[in-house]
C-alpha cells in the first residue's frame, strides 16, 4: 500500500473589523462657523447688492439660526424646570387647582410650539448645509433677503406660502 501524506491548508484567521461610529459634529457655537474661509463681523447684514446666498449670507443665517435655537432651548429648559418646581404646591382649593391646570396647559402648548420651531430651525440649518437654503421648496425661486431676515426658517416665497395656506384652509374646512 502506498504511503499517503496529508497536506494541511493554511487558513488565515481574520478578526472581524470593528465598525467605527461616524463622528457627528454639532455646530452650536457661532465661533465654529468663522473658522472657515469666510468670516463676517458681528454687525454684518446681508445686502441685496451681494450675490444671493453667497457664503457670507450662509454664515450670517447659520449664526442667526443657531443663536435663535440656543435661546429657545434655554427658554424651554427654564420653563420645564419652573413647571416642575410648581408641582410641589398642591392646593386644596378646587379653583386654584383649575387655574394652575390651565396655566400649565398654556405653558405646555407654548413649549410644544417652541419645540416645533426648533425642529424648523434644524431643517433650515440642513438646507444651509445642502445649499438649498433661501430658495423656495416648491418653485426653487429665491425667497428673498427681506423675508429671510424677518423669518429665517421660511421655506417658501410669499406666493407659494399663500398657496399652501389656502390649501390648508380648504382641507381644514372639509
Amino acid at each position: 500500500m502506498p504511503k499517503t501524506t496529508k497536506v494541511k491548508k493554511k487558513v488565515k484567521k481574520t478578526k472581524p473589523k470593528s465598525v467605527k461610529k461616524p463622528k457627528i459634529k454639532v455646530l452650536t457655537k457661532p465661533k465654529e462657523i468663522n473658522k472657515g474661509p469666510v468670516k463676517i463681523s458681528k454687525t454684518y447684514t446681508p445686502k441685496d447688492t451681494e450675490k444671493y446666498m453667497c457664503e457670507k449670507h450662509k454664515v450670517f443665517f447659520r449664526i442667526k439660526l443657531q443663536e435663535w435655537k440656543k435661546e429657545l432651548v434655554k427658554a424651554n429648559n427654564e420653563a420645564l424646570y419652573n413647571g416642575s418646581m410648581d408641582d410641589n404646591s398642591i392646593s386644596a382649593d378646587i379653583v386654584d387647582q383649575a387655574s394652575s391646570y390651565t396655566d400649565k396647559n398654556v405653558e405646555m402648548k407654548a413649549i410644544n410650539r417652541q419645540i416645533k420651531l426648533i425642529s424648523e430651525i434644524d431643517k433650515a440649518l440642513m438646507r444651509i448645509k445642502d445649499d438649498t437654503y433661501g430658495f423656495c421648496l416648491d418653485t426653487a425661486e429665491p425667497i428673498g433677503l427681506k423675508r429671510l431676515m424677518a423669518r429665517p426658517v421660511a421655506k417658501y416665497t410669499i406666493a407659494a406660502q399663500e398657496k399652501h395656506e389656502k390649501n390648508e384652509k380648504v382641507h381644514a374646512d372639509d
